[in-house]
């Protein structure tokens, strides 16, 4: 497994780190403990050492599940979660979830189901609106002088935004929804990151599964499936978004790859840590060979003009307007 480095100051981590929100069962309801526990031990064993979860995944189950399977094992792992993420029943992201007394409560709740005395990579899920930037990375800034953080990140916020929490304290790492079928970073946010010294990690990096490999047409979505009300999922966008994964498919057996591994080779041969999440051992141990995989340029070429990003049927969805609040 190849080792990155997240920003300027930021944690050594794996370059392919695994997402734990697929691990919670009020996310997804047909995972059971067992597998997911086993998808998470699969995770460090094929030696992915970025567990990524937040504070929201099952209500807090992800992060105690990750406390109790990885207890004794703290010590081989980079552990990152999030606070600022709650949305009431119309989706709507709840006000003062930035507001300094609020970061300090959060973090000792996941502290606790962590069974950890710190966090390795604490992020702001959401921009809160309510709250300027400033404050809430000076109490993240507070955390880290506590030992309590070791490092800060920040998800989708916008280049203004990293720029004026930067200047508060460093940002290790800037998390945003980058694949192949969203390739909006590259417009802004990746050359921000690049002028600021942040790391940048990538989650949905399979498309929210569009390039999983499994997902044939909108049936095999289950009844509660949250993807049924996406945009990208619904009856004809499903239909040619699914065309462009047969054709980076066929690309992906010429390299004797899996549709899954090139999409993941390529965003790491673009210098992020992708974070797929699965409740799979199986796939976590294909998922983590993908770190190891390299890409020649006309593969890297080939593979882009497969996917422009114009052919992209339907929007981004819910975590659009999360990302915009900034704007």
């Amino acid at each position: 497994m190849r080792s990155h480095t997240l920003g300027r100051n930021g944690p050594t981590v794996s370059a392919l780190g695994f997402g734990a929100m697929t691990l919670a069962p009020r996310v997804y309801a047909d995972v059971s403990e067992q597998e997911a526990t086993e998808a998470l031990l699969a995770a460090v064993e094929a030696g992915v050492t970025l567990i990524d979860t937040a504070d929201i995944y099952g209500a807090g189950y992800s992060e105690s599940l990750i406390g109790r399977v990885l207890r004794d094992r703290r010590d081989e792992v980079v552990v990152a979660t999030k606070f600022g993420g709650n949305a009431d029943e119309r989706g709507r992201l709840r006000p003062g979830l930035g507001r300094p007394e609020y970061v300090r409560t959060a973090l000792e709740a996941s502290l606790g189901r962590l069974q950890s005395d710190h966090v390795d990579l604490y992020y702001l899920h959401r921009l809160d609106p309510t709250t300027p930037i400033e404050e809430t990375m000076g109490a993240l800034a507070e955390l880290v002088q506590e030992g309590k953080v070791r490092h800060v990140g920040l998800s989708e916020v916008s280049p203004a935004t990293l720029r004026r929490a930067c200047a508060v304290h460093p940002v290790a790492a800037l998390q945003t929804e980058y694949s192949l079928f969203n390739r909006a970073p590259e417009k802004e946010v990746l050359p921000a990151c690049e002028e600021l010294g942040v790391g940048f990690v990538a989650y949905s990096p399979l498309g929210r599964g569009l390039l999983g490999g499994a997902l044939r047409d909108r049936s095999d979505l289950g009844a509660g499936d949250w993807r049924r009300g996406n945009p990208r999922f619904q009856e004809g966008n499903i239909e040619r978004n699914l065309a462009l994964t047969d054709a980076v498919a066929a690309l992906a057996a010429e390299n004797d790859l899996s549709v899954a591994q090139l999409a993941l080779a390529w965003l790491v041969h673009r210098g992020t840590v992708p974070i797929p999440g699965t409740r799979r051992a199986a796939n976590v141990r294909a998922n983590a060979a993908a770190a190891g995989v390299e890409l020649d340029e006309a593969t890297l070429l080939r593979l882009e003009a497969l996917v422009p990003p114009e052919a992209v049927a339907g929007e981004q969805g819910d975590e659009g307007y999360l990302s915009r609040i900034d704007r």
